[in-house]
């Protein structure tokens, strides 16, 4: 009786690392439909906000790219499990800043550590608990769903919680972020109750651990020329959504402008959110299909913020802002499936860190527009951005059905690892 107890547990473990994963991502998103709250309460310059927006990555990136390989070495829990504690951290930062930028900024990066460290090594924790011997009923790729819906949902939740707080309950700049602070710390406990899914390799030297940064599967072409033309897009056409759109409408909803932001996320995220259990079903082992049709949804989407921007219909922003956030969707599943079916054992979280850093390079975009929009139109600018998709797709198609056979040749015998150093076909090295 103990063992089948022993054995739902673990089925259920996946479940503990998703809770950490959700409320780490409901903390890194709810400062996004709060950006008018700064700009009018606390006077920041519009191009001010959109940084403190977009400065979080500068703790995303390196946590995800340091954070990774330490947990390929280490094991998942060692590196996970700090990830919660930080995040409550940033959130009580924020909480407490006053409006001034300089601790915003502070709290924003905080956040972003812990965003990284939850994206590239928490899913990574969630996929390896998503199959044998953890939970051997699991579907294939089960794990990649799980860990992008547990992000999608915090990062929507977050959002459509945070923007009516701020508009109608008390403390406005305070009372988000203490809710946010506590959710990570309730997630940060359920996630010792999860297993250890890597056997740590031990002490390792110096010379030895800068090795462990690299990531030989980036070398793939698969990824270079499949996943990376797509990543950047992921948040690039979320921003776009809810944060370019909302300061863009803001004549046009004279009350009530949070909750018409927070609304522009939630309908973002929500399309983002539903959209991913069908994107499994356009993902193929023998094409881009998956990445091909979001990057199309993504050129529609971004000629749709074109035709609101110029307009300036609240109705078509919103309408934009459902299929960019199909588009989100759409790219975050079909290009997490594609680094899970490239990566092995050792690279998972260095290949799923690196796809999360392309696809954080998307959050620029907002700032991108803003300092250019004093030489250029936004619907211009969306519409120079749907020719760019259209270019992205193009190189996808190109690469489609190309190097899906083929050996990963010289990115994996230049590790000098030996677990690197399988050069078998990529279906067969798969399938061990």
């Amino acid at each position: 009786m103990t063992g089948e107890r022993r054995v739902a547990s673990d089925r259920r473990s996946w479940l503990y690392v998703c809770a950490a994963v959700f409320a780490i991502a409901w903390g890194g998103n709810e400062f996004t439909p709060l950006l008018g709250m700064y700009r009018e309460a606390d006077g920041l310059s519009p191009v001010t906000v959109d940084v403190l927006l977009a400065v979080y990555v500068l703790g995303i990136v390196p946590a995800m790219i340091v954070g990774a390989p330490l947990s390929d070495r280490f094991g998942r829990r060692p590196v996970m499990l700090p990830a919660a504690f930080i995040g409550a951290a940033g959130s009580l930062v924020l909480a407490f800043a006053g409006g001034g930028a300089p601790l915003l900024g502070v709290g924003r990066v905080l956040s972003g550590m812990a965003l990284g460290l939850a994206m590239a090594v928490g899913t990574s924790w969630v996929k390896e608990l998503s199959q044998a011997p953890y939970d051997a009923a699991a579907k294939p790729g089960g794990g990649a769903a799980r860990g992008a819906l547990s992000l999608t949902a915090g990062f929507l939740l977050g959002a459509a919680v945070a923007a009516p707080l701020a508009q109608w309950a008390p403390l406005p700049q305070t009372l988000p972020y203490l809710i946010s602070a506590a959710l990570c710390l309730a997630g940060g406990c359920l996630a010792f109750a999860a297993p250890e899914t890597r056997r740590s390799r031990g002490r390792a030297s110096v010379g030895r651990l800068a090795r462990d940064l690299a990531v030989p599967a980036a070398g793939h072409r698969r990824f270079l020329f499949v996943v990376l033309p797509a990543v950047s897009w992921i948040f690039g056409s979320a921003a776009s959504a809810y944060a370019v759109l909302p300061a863009l409408l803001t004549g046009r909803v004279t009350h009530d402008r949070l909750v018409f932001s927070g609304l522009l996320c939630a309908v973002t995220l929500g399309a983002a959110f539903a959209v991913q259990p069908l994107a499994r079903r356009f993902y193929s082992d023998r094409s881009a299909r998956g990445v091909l049709i979001a990057l199309g949804v993504t050129v529609v989407g971004m000629l749709g913020a074109a035709v609101a921007a110029s307009a300036l219909s609240p109705l078509l922003a919103i309408a934009a802002a459902l299929v960019l956030g199909i588009a989100n969707g759409l790219l975050l599943l079909s290009t997490m499936l594609e680094v899970q079916r490239i990566a092995r054992d050792d690279d998972l979280a260095g290949l799923t860190a690196l796809l999360y850093a392309g696809a954080y390079v998307g959050f620029f975009i907002p700032t991108l527009l803003g300092v250019l929009s004093g030489w250029v139109s936004y619907p211009v600018m969306f519409v120079g951005g749907a020719v760019i998709a259209s270019g992205c797709f193009a190189l996808v198609l190109r690469y489609s059905t190309s190097y899906l056979h083929r050996h990963r040749g010289a990115a994996d015998a230049s590790s000098g690892d030996g677990h690197h150093g399988d050069t078998r076909p990529l279906d067969l090295a798969l399938s061990k």
